[in-house]
């Protein structure tokens, strides 16, 4: 008809998908770097994600990780689950750290009285995890870095619970590249086992917790097993390779229990035990995620309105294990406190 406007077609942006054709379940928080290991926390209402920093560096990928060369931190901040994320500045880089060599793997971070520590893993110059404390008035940094690792720490992976008490507990460690199975003696042995005690049929490692004491870098205590036990109370053997520890301990509460949830590694899971203690035992009840694409999955879990959310990663964006990027999901919790299974992807 004369005077008509042609009809204007909009092309549809393509939804993103894994490699293998399916949906992703949520979209990367932030673009601008490649991050992990997001340690979520709620602080004066607002979202603080205290995440690794991947970068391409030239290391060939192996089993014990060399290929992770994150060597700074920087802290995601949000006012709320799907509002704008920020991005801040450098807040600790190895550079800064007396100590430490190369390698800043998964972070963790504490608040009390108008102080905020982050505690970070980094190899020393023997070539041995040991795990650091930094700290700021600000929940983004910048961190000053204690001269000397914590002492009587070893491994990977700190995450800091503190209890209802005020009382607050480190988990840590990890097998394969976290080098746990290295440290069974209490000295660091650079030629023990690649991968774990390599006794399948015998118990399986454990996280290690340990109660920090009033200036929160420094343990209280020596650290002991977080044991993880199956329903008839009998640890978890190590070639239970779907439900052992594996690494990526992380602690909730939820109705006075303590959920340490921990990724199996190998076999790619998250999952999780409820204990009725800090330091358990926990009696293994299920799986908090399958497998993301991509080798790691490494999470935290925390509650933000009356909601609980999980925060995790993949590599969606890059599609290269080394260079991840960070997601959250909400998580739900059935009547009887068992946590539903999510999928990372839509079906």
């Amino acid at each position: 008809m004369i005077g008509m406007m042609p009809a204007i077609v909009y092309a549809q942006a393509e939804e993103p998908r894994a490699p293998d054709g399916r949906r992703y379940l949520s979209q990367p928080l932030v673009s601008e770097i490649y991050t992990a290991d997001p340690s979520a926390h709620v602080w004066n209402g607002k979202i603080y994600i205290y995440p690794s920093h991947d970068i391409d560096g030239p290391a060939a990928e192996d089993d014990l990780g060399g290929h992770f060369e994150m060597r700074d931190y920087r802290i995601l901040s949000m006012d709320r689950i799907g509002g704008k994320v920020t991005v801040h500045p450098v807040a600790l880089d190895v550079k800064q750290v007396p100590w430490a060599e190369k390698q800043m793997w998964a972070p963790d971070a504490a608040h009390r009285n108008g102080t905020y520590y982050l505690y970070f893993p980094a190899k020393d110059r023997q070539g041995a995890f040991r795990i650091g404390v930094a700290t700021s008035k600000s929940p983004v940094g910048p961190f000053k870095a204690n001269p000397q690792p914590i002492k009587g720490s070893f491994s990977i992976d700190p995450s800091v619970f503190t209890d209802d008490d005020g009382k607050s507990y480190m988990y840590f460690g990890g097998i394969w590249g976290g080098q746990l199975q290295r440290n069974t003696t209490g000295n660091y042995d650079p030629n023990g086992s690649k991968t774990d005690l390599e006794a399948p049929e015998k118990p399986a490692l454990t996280p290690k917790v340990a109660r920090l004491d009033g200036t929160m870098m420094e343990f209280a205590e020596t650290p002991r097993d977080a044991l993880i036990v199956d329903e008839a109370g009998k640890p978890l053997l190590g070639g239970d390779t779907d439900r052992r520890f594996f690494e990526a301990a992380w602690m909730h509460k939820y109705k006075g229990k303590y959920y340490l949830s921990y990724s199996t590694g190998d076999t790619h899971y998250l999952v999780y035990a409820i204990g009725d203690s800090p330091y358990g035992p926990f009696t293994y009840k299920g799986r908090v995620l399958e497998p993301v694409q991509g080798w790691t999955t490494h999470h935290s879990i925390v509650e933000k309105d009356g909601r609980w959310w999980l925060f995790y990663a993949d590599s969606q964006l890059s599609g290269q294990t080394r260079l991840r990027n960070v997601k959250v999901t909400e998580l739900f919790y059935n009547a009887d406190g068992t946590i539903r299974t999510i999928d990372p992807f839509v079906k």
